[in-house]
């Protein structure tokens, strides 16, 4: 957890004392299984549409270039690690292979109907595994790997980051947009500090103050593109994003 001054600290227990029923389902077992079940994926549909308006030219340019990382046989084979309820499915090229992996069953859903909407991708599979372990995934099996709004919480970015180069071919990519912690000295940073343990309960374990660009900076790809965005969503502290793609 990051340090936080004084004033951060007040107001972070001000926000526990308002959340407390949720502190109580927690202690009691029923929180997390609640918020996995029902609360999460509900929650993180109805965000998924506010934040893809406003991420969407920003995955458009993203994945601009998937075609590029086509294997030998002129195939994309591609794994989405948190695929949640599907929602880049939209912006995969057509005859792309998907394997899909969620640590998280409940989506389902969600994910039929963006599969429903997308008939122009093959649907190889659904894996239920965790970032930081892929094993059912072949080691070198894959041209891609797509992790978008996932890091933030994940057990282990390193561990999860060694299973994505494991995975992916020699010459493959990770793409990937996530939030981020904002720059230390600014207001919005000093609210992650105050939301951060209320929002981690709360969203399945969600960290507000990664600076996830270190750790990918620290991870042994070849090539690393990374962009600092904004995407800004009323009442939420996660503005500051960074995206990009690195090739193994």
């Amino acid at each position: 957890m990051p340090e936080a001054t004084a004033s951060a600290l007040v107001l972070r227990a001000g926000l526990a004392l308002l959340a407390w029923p949720i502190y109580l389902l927690s202690f009691l077992g029923i929180w997390e299984p609640f918020c996995r079940k029902v609360f999460f994926p509900f929650f993180l549909e109805k965000i998924s549409g506010a934040h893809d308006k406003k991420s969407k030219k920003y995955k458009q340019e993203l994945f601009r270039n998937l075609p590029d990382f086509r294997g030998p046989s002129g195939e994309l084979r591609l794994l989405e690690i948190g695929t949640g309820s599907g929602s880049n499915f939209q912006f995969y090229p057509a005859g792309c292979k998907v394997t899909c992996t969620d640590i998280n069953p409940y989506f389902q859903e969600g994910l039929s109907r963006n599969m429903k909407k997308n008939q122009h991708l093959h649907y190889e599979q659904f894996l239920v595994a965790a970032a930081e372990d892929l094993r059912q995934v072949p080691s070198g099996s894959v041209d891609a790997v797509v992790c978008t709004l996932v890091l933030c919480s994940v057990t282990s970015v390193s561990s999860a980051l060694r299973e994505v180069l494991r995975v992916l071919r020699p010459g493959g990519a990770f793409y990937f947009l996530e939030h981020v912690a904002a720059e230390h000295s600014s207001w919005t940073y000093f609210w992650q500090q105050v939301c951060y343990p209320t929002w981690k309960l709360v969203f399945a374990g969600c960290c507000l103050t990664r600076e996830l660009w270190k750790n990918l900076e620290e991870a042994k790809f070849s090539e690393l593109k990374i962009q600092h965005i904004s995407v800004a969503i009323p009442w939420m502290p996660v503005e500051p994003h960074i995206v990009g793609y690195g090739v193994k």
